[in-house]
């Protein structure tokens, strides 16, 4: 019987260290890697780039169809939309912007 425990413990601890580097290496994998902090700053003017280059394709692409240079109204279409989503976005992130500066200039200190 002691031989049978001293294996069974073998196996059991065997077992054991199996599925903890089993489990280790499953939650390394899972999770996910930190992307670098950005500040507010940086992820507000990499919007307004994105912004403002919606706004261009879609300048650039009123005069291609406007001179005759391509006939594709989709994606005329497409572009207009996008760049006017991108605007009404912008222009409410400006709002509550703006709010919440008013409430914080309002708050006594």
């Amino acid at each position: 019987m002691v031989v049978k425990s001293v294996a069974f413990n073998a196996y059991q601890n065997a077992m054991d260290l199996r599925r903890r580097t089993v489990d280790s290496t499953v939650s390394q994998s899972l999770r996910k890697p930190q992307a670098p902090a950005t500040s507010f700053q940086d992820t507000l003017k990499s919007s307004l780039v994105k912004v403002n280059d919606l706004q261009e394709t879609k300048e650039s692409m009123i005069k291609e169809f406007a001179s005759g240079k391509t006939q594709n109204v989709h994606e005329l279409m497409i572009a207009m939309q996008k760049a006017g989503m991108a605007m009404q976005m912008t222009g409410a992130v400006r709002s509550k912007i703006m709010t919440a500066y008013k409430e914080i200039m309002q708050m006594p200190f």
